[in-house]
């Protein structure tokens, strides 16, 4: 090869790369621009877990996109209220939220539905009816007045039924009973006789040790004993049949999110559903361990009565009819759940809950400890 040659090929070699280099840094730029956004938590930091659903959003999207789409958390009051994040959201003092749906259901009984209904779902059976039933497109469908759009963003999985300074055996004991508790399943308990209290977190323990309220319910064993609520009632009753399977979502503002390139909705979407079960996931591990802790520590175990959730379950379609009836938002998603519930449960009768039944009583019997 002759020298001429050579240097003829390494030039031009040498210009396609620069040129190549010089082009790749617009194209990259334009399909991931810098996004910065702020997201409000109705969670307070000390909720690891649930709080902690947001901050991992933001770290799965960070990293996903060398840092050029960042969500910076805010605790619950760190912006606004933590019950006031959805309606920060519309109105764009923030572009996104992580929240509970029901927050807002006093705005929109039809907000309640993307969240959690009484007697609706369990955890797994919410989740399929979400990203298999439709429930995603349902529940934005309804958000567009409200310029929202809405992905899952986590689950506790069935929530206990709180915590109580005396025991609930009957109907009769609900009576009078001052019960922290808040939104529609208020309503709910309400028709069995129940004060509903709307109470903040911070608030309840010092109104639970001072007899201002007979009992509260919060999350499950995991967040509830960080807050001490056995040292000052003793009876733990489940299940929290308000909350099968809440919903924990992300809100984002319509119109940040429609500025979104399409690579970046992707993200989004799949960041929150990572988020959405490794949520589940941590409960699932932290809620066993916990339990075992309270009743170590003297928290003494109680299932509601049949007599009392039968009446809650009679009350809840109440509620569920008479709020149908003047709200076609709520009524469209609610029947909409109730034919994939129906089948849902048919099914859980026979594999699911025959393999559990099974397993169940092999754990009482012993039969599941760690040999030695």
């Amino acid at each position: 090869m002759d020298r001429r040659s050579f240097l003829t090929r390494a030039s031009v070699g040498g210009a396609a790369a620069a040129a190549s280099g010089l082009l790749a840094a617009p194209a990259i730029a334009q399909e991931a621009p810098q996004v910065n956004w702020r997201l409000a938590s109705s969670f307070p930091k000390s909720l690891d877990t649930i709080y902690g659903g947001a901050e991992e959003m933001a770290q799965r999207l960070s990293e996903a996109t060398d840092g050029r789409f960042n969500i910076q958390v805010f605790a619950a009051g760190e912006i606004v209220p933590g019950l006031d994040a959805i309606n920060a959201t519309t109105d764009g003092t923030v572009e996104c939220c992580h929240s509970v749906g029901y927050y807002n259901w006093g705005k929109d009984p039809a907000f309640a539905c993307g969240a959690d209904l009484p007697f609706t779902f369990s955890a797994r059976s919410k989740t399929a009816y979400n990203y298999q039933g439709g429930g995603i497109e349902a529940y934005n469908n309804f958000l567009q007045k409200y310029d929202l759009v809405s992905f899952p963003g986590g689950n506790t999985g069935a929530q206990m039924g709180g915590w109580y300074r005396r025991e609930i055996n009957s109907l009769a004991d609900m009576q009078g009973l001052k019960l922290r508790i808040a939104g529609l399943a208020g309503r709910v308990v309400e028709k069995l006789g129940v004060v509903p209290q709307q109470i903040a977190g911070g608030d309840i323990y010092p109104s639970l040790e001072r007899g201002t309220i007979d009992a509260a319910e919060w999350v499950g064993p995991y967040d509830d004993e960080k807050l001490g609520f056995h040292k000052v009632a003793p009876y733990y009753y489940y299940p929290g049949f308000w909350e099968g399977g809440p919903t924990v979502s992300f809100f984002i503002n319509k119109a940040q999110w429609e500025a979104l390139p399409e690579n970046y909705k992707s993200l989004f979407r799949t960041c929150a559903q990572a988020v959405d079960q490794n949520m589940l996931a941590k409960y699932d591990k932290l809620n066993p361990i916990a339990l075992k802790s309270l009743v170590a520590q003297g928290a003494q175990l109680r299932s509601f009565s049949e007599e009392i959730l039968t009446a809650a379950f009679q009350a809840a379609n109440e509620i569920y009819a008479e709020i149908s009836a003047q709200n076609e938002d709520f009524k469209t998603q609610y029947e909409a759940q109730l034919a994939f519930r129906d089948d849902w449960y048919l099914y859980q009768q026979t594999t699911e809950y025959t393999f559990d039944t099974f397993m169940m009583l092999q754990q009482r019997a012993g039969g599941l400890a760690v040999p030695g």
